[in-house]
């Protein structure tokens, strides 16, 4: 080993340090260029996280702002390409500029001496990556994202000077994008539901309200016409062979304000009742013909998507259809309040009673209707519905979910596990199942049947 008083400084069996080298001014400037690089690539990195990490909260204190950094943030923005391009312009020179430097200083044998070609080429590699990368783009990056608007108020003016500068190659860069975007760019990207589902629970700024209100917007084109409607079995109808004086205590009774009429069977639904028509003929005879006031049904088909539907609604000005099967049997009714409420929630007005179809027993505990449908539950459960999609098939409600699970109606205190859900039948006859107590369990619980 060399005496501690040589210029050397063994630093291990394979590389050695010379301390003599740092004597010479140009060594010494090229260090200290080295390090303001690594700085500058610091603040580049920075700035742009910074950027393009504003919230509309943060964008909308910068146009409330009157100090000169704000509004040069703002006009920034507006040319978010030319931004992105500056940005990429400098980080760049500056990253050329780091592995100029230190190669320099790693080649120099004044300052450095390795064992083998190799371990020099090693070494470089390391340290010169996890130099760029540790400083010049992870921490300040991370630090850029919770301090965003000090921070580009801080680098609105460097900016601002750095965009000018490189105005020329920005241009270049800026006009060559927008050839190959046009070029190559035939169809407009898709983005599936899931994806943006999954983007909204990631979303920190929206209240719940509005998270519920976006997820009903976003769920809103793959919905289709049976999993809102009003299914057959709780369908309101009367038989189009009802005297005048029947007919208007049956709509007392109700309170519907438009009814289906049928003729013979529920299958045969014959035209909609508005119960506005009826009004001015409260006071004729009872033989009134109350037939001659029917408007024409319109007749979807159950796989019809609500959004489609919605604007049908809007087009023919109408509020109410009815859902046919393939067969073209009566599958249920659909009105323009069961589209809407799929995007806003329940909608009440003051003459609706409130339809009770689950009980809260506890938090992880629910007592559901077996007719009430899979969304109504999945709204209940706070849950994304896509999760029973693998099973429930052309299943619409909790009974004909379960169904599909079993293949056979279960008997009365019988359990179905599915997933973390457990499915207890509280009641349910030969025919059909009727309620139905839904316990949640952890996600790391595993339920055995």
């Amino acid at each position: 080993m060399d005496d501690p008083s040589t210029s050397y400084i063994n630093v291990c069996s394979i590389i050695q340090l010379h301390a003599d080298g740092f004597a010479n001014p140009t060594n010494w400037l090229m260090v200290l260029l080295l390090i303001v690089l690594l700085i500058l690539a610091a603040f580049i990195s920075a700035a742009e996280v910074a950027y393009f990490s504003l919230t509309p909260s943060l964008l909308e204190q910068l146009k409330r702002g009157e100090d000169a950094t704000s509004k040069l943030v703002l006009n920034h923005l507006q040319s978010p390409k030319k931004l992105i391009a500056t940005f990429l312009i400098a980080i760049n020179l500056v990253n050329i500029g780091v592995v100029i430097l230190s190669s320099s200083l790693i080649n120099n044998p004044e300052l450095i001496v390795f064992e083998s070609e190799s371990v020099k080429f090693i070494f470089q590699v390391v340290i010169v990556t996890f130099l760029i990368l540790i400083i010049g783009e992870v921490v300040p990056k991370i630090y850029a994202s919770l301090n965003a608007l000090s921070l580009v108020k801080l680098m609105s003016i460097p900016l601002n000077v750095a965009t000018k500068v490189f105005k020329p190659l920005s241009s270049v860069l800026v006009g060559s994008t927008a050839y190959i975007e046009k070029r190559f760019t035939n169809k407009q990207t898709t983005v599936s539901v899931a994806d943006l589902s999954h983007a909204l629970e990631l979303t920190h700024d929206n209240s719940a309200q509005e998270k519920s209100l976006l997820k009903g917007i976003v769920k809103f084109g793959s919905t289709e016409a049976r999993q809102v409607m009003t299914p057959r079995i709780n369908l309101i109808a009367f038989d189009n062979k009802l005297s005048f004086e029947e007919l208007v205590k049956n709509i007392e009774e109700k309170g519907f304000s438009r009814v289906p009429i049928y003729e013979d069977s529920i299958e045969n639904i014959v035209g909609i009742l508005h119960i506005k028509d009826l009004l001015k003929h409260l006071n004729n005879p009872a033989d009134l013909d109350w037939n001659n006031l029917l408007r024409p049904v319109y007749f979807i088909p159950e796989n019809k998507k609500i959004d489609d539907l919605l604007k049908e609604f809007q087009t023919r000005k109408i509020h109410i259809a009815l859902v046919v099967d393939e067969y073209g049997g009566t599958s249920g009714l659909i009105t323009f309040d069961d589209v809407i409420e799929e995007i806003v929630g329940e909608i009440n007005d003051e003459f609706d009673e409130e339809d009770i179809f689950y009980s809260k027993l506890d938090d992880n505990n629910y007592l559901f209707e077996a007719k009430t449908s899979i969304n109504d539950v999945c709204k209940v459960l706070k849950i994304d519905s896509s999760q029973f999609d693998r099973v429930k098939a052309d299943a619409d409600t909790l009974g004909g979910f379960i169904l599909e699970m079993e293949g056979r109606i279960p008997l009365k205190n019988e359990y179905i596990n599915f997933e973390n859900y457990t499915f207890t039948i509280e009641s349910a006859d030969r025919r059909k199942i009727k309620r139905v107590k839904i316990e949640i369990h952890p996600v790391n619980e595993v339920n055995t049947n």
